[in-house]
């Protein structure tokens, strides 16, 4: 797979961290139907590794799949064997080399120029400003910008589609948007109300960053 095509075509990451793992691939399955292309199973839900199995026997062996949260070498491994076919972590840290290894492209967490430039020397093809509302948001990044005018940015953290907007202006390849995009779609609150009201409510929110992420300027690194 090629991510940081992937990630230009695209230009939106969902997050889904579940505590319910069936409402959790539903919710990858229904973001799916609707367009959002590039999913991150966390490994922080409830029983991650499975719903990354199910959601790759559920979508084919072609569609992308990531596994968020992957910090050490074990880690990167078991998502490998889970089916997912690119990795997304928090941080520089070993998941980076340990699925670089194995072959799987790797998004990778960074804060500061430092982290940036171990980043991309760990292997990572793409790197996560995380948090990046706590950073400095679009200023920020566009401050990065200046001295790493090639490196491909996925902002992180509090991106709803006011920043999405702002962050894609301002020259991310893509971002990466949690809990405004899923709501509580994958949480066992969510399970235990209407199913399809909640799935309906997440295909609105889903239509609706798309049209932010279509809207905004392309990308030109």
């Amino acid at each position: 797979m090629d991510l940081p095509v992937a990630l230009r075509a695209h230009r939106i990451v969902a997050i889904v961290r579940g505590t319910d793992p069936d409402a959790a691939l539903r919710t990858v399955r229904t973001l799916v139907e609707e367009g959002v292309a590039l999913v991150e199973v966390s490994l922080t839900g409830r029983d991650s590794l499975d719903v990354i199995a199910q959601a790759r026997a559920a979508l084919g062996p072609d569609a992308p799949l990531g596994a968020g949260t992957v910090l050490t070498a074990d880690d990167a491994r078991a998502v490998h064997r889970a089916g997912a076919d690119f990795v997304v972590t928090p941080a520089v840290c070993e998941g980076v080399v340990a699925a670089r290894e194995l072959q799987l492209p790797v998004l990778a967490g960074v804060m500061t120029p430092t982290e940036i430039v171990a980043a991309l020397r760990a292997g990572a093809c793409a790197v996560k400003i995380f948090p990046a509302a706590q950073a400095g948001g679009p200023a920020y990044l566009r401050a990065l910008k200046g001295p790493f005018p090639n490196v491909p940015f996925v902002p992180v953290g509090g991106v709803d589609t006011t920043a999405a907007r702002a962050y894609l202006n301002a020259g991310a390849l893509a971002v990466g948007v949690g809990s405004p995009l899923i709501g509580d779609a994958a949480d066992a609150a969510a399970a235990d109300a209407s199913v399809e009201a909640g799935l309906d409510a997440l295909r609105s929110r889903a239509r609706t960053f798309l049209e932010v992420v279509r809207a905004a300027a392309p990308d030109a690194s």
